[in-house]
């Protein structure tokens, strides 16, 4: 009998070292899941409501589908009339929105990445003092300069101009942009420039065939973060652009809700999620590159 219980305990004690360590080892990852859960299902109800609501007729008690409908999703087909308001065509603003986020976005890549080398590579009087103030430039919010703006779109006759929103986009961009791109090029060894100038290649040369494919990952995740910095602002937008020809899908949906007491929350749910569509894309596509973005190291200052 004796025999018959140590075995018993031995294997008592053989399955719990066998199972414990498994379950030690899910825990963090099941404590993880459960908290990101928890903290995301809020997020995830909410699109979820932005979906429902757009194929409804109405929402009873906010919440609970009335009637399946496709009305809500026929600006798609034709403009968007509402107490005596039309609205300009969707399409046009959805070609806006890109010209206006893929024109920012090559040039705070071009113009911050020429900035980011020179900031890495090269040592020219006022660089340290230049690179002090760097933040300090992108921490100025863009409703304090929303005057000095105006005056200088109205100079150089850009006011009411797509264009115009581009350039000053772009300033208050770069200096984010070029200390970020900086951090990537002070993790590329000197010697592979050196080899390049060696072989007879000229500066631009070296830093465009050489330098720029071993920071991919960085100009990658620049160009993304760009890429929806345009497509999500609003105030420049809003300010300094007047005509229907100019509107972007940002200032199309504050269209919808200028007067509280019309708002269309099926149309408004329905805008709302087409809007999100290209970024949804975009992030599906783009989510590879993120992930290989290592932190750059701003080694030299």
């Amino acid at each position: 009998m004796e025999v018959t219980k140590k075995v018993a305990i031995r294997t008592r004690a053989t399955e719990t070292r066998k199972t414990s360590p498994r379950w030690k080892k899910r825990l963090p990852y099941i404590i993880a899941y459960g908290v990101l859960g928890i903290t995301t299902l809020p997020i995830i109800l909410m699109y979820l409501w932005l979906l429902v609501s757009s194929f409804a007729k109405q929402m009873k008690y906010g919440f609970i589908p009335v009637q399946f409908t496709f009305e809500n999703w026929k600006f798609l087909w034709s403009n968007v009339e509402q107490a005596g308001t039309t609205y300009p065509n969707i399409w046009l603003a959805t070609w806006n929105s890109f010209v206006f986020s893929g024109s920012l976005t090559i040039l705070e890549v071009i113009i911050g990445g020429m900035a980011g080398y020179a900031l890495s590579r090269l040592d020219f009087p006022g660089r340290k003092g230049l690179m002090k103030i760097t933040l300090l430039l992108h921490a100025f919010p863009s409703v304090a300069l929303l005057i000095a703006v105006f005056y200088i779109l109205n100079f150089l006759g850009l006011f009411d101009s797509l264009w115009g929103v581009v350039l000053v986009k772009t300033a208050l961009q770069i200096p984010m942009t070029a200390w970020i791109i900086k951090g990537f090029f002070d993790d590329v060894q000197w010697d592979v420039e050196w080899a390049g100038l060696i072989d007879g290649c000229s500066r631009f040369k070296v830093w465009y065939t050489i330098v720029i494919p071993l920071i991919k990952p960085g100009i990658a995740a620049v160009s993304i973060f760009s890429f929806l910095s345009g497509w999500s602002e609003f105030l420049l937008l809003y300010s300094f652009i007047l005509s229907d020809e100019h509107v972007t899908l940002a200032t199309y949906l504050q269209n919808l809700i200028s007067n509280p007491n019309l708002i269309h929350y099926g149309l408004l749910s329905a805008v709302s999620l087409f809007y999100m569509l290209p970024v949804m894309i975009l992030f599906i596509f783009s989510q590879k590159s993120l992930m290989q973005v290592s932190v750059g190291g701003g080694k030299r200052v």
